[in-house]
């Protein structure tokens, strides 16, 4: 594989690990809604401010996330909107799957 196309599928996998996690899934949806400070999230999710920072930064390194500093606080927002559009997608996917084994058990 020529260099340009594996860091295109490398910088590909480092999204779908930073997608990777309940809370981080969560915290997308809830940036897709309206951008959000670090209290806010940290109250949603039911973790505390260091774990809701790890969770952020590693969505900031992928491009998903990006943050605007206001004073003492930090709003973030969705960098890439275009990913709820793949929630989408895996969710259509979720319900044609358990449409076909609801039917194979019914036989």
């Amino acid at each position: 594989m020529e260099n340009n196309l594996r860091h295109k599928y490398e910088y590909r996998a480092k999204v779908f690990k930073a997608m990777g996690h309940p809370t981080r899934l969560f915290i997308l949806d809830e940036l897709g809604k309206q951008e959000r400070c670090v209290h806010e999230l940290t109250e949603m999710v039911g973790a505390d401010v260091s774990t809701v920072s790890k969770h952020l930064s590693l969505l900031k390194e992928s491009g998903l996330v990006e943050y605007d500093k206001r004073g003492t606080q930090i709003f973030y927002s969705l960098a890439a909107p275009c990913v709820l559009n793949f929630f989408d997608c895996l969710e259509a996917l979720l319900h044609n799957q358990m449409h076909k084994q609801l039917a194979w058990m019914n036989g």
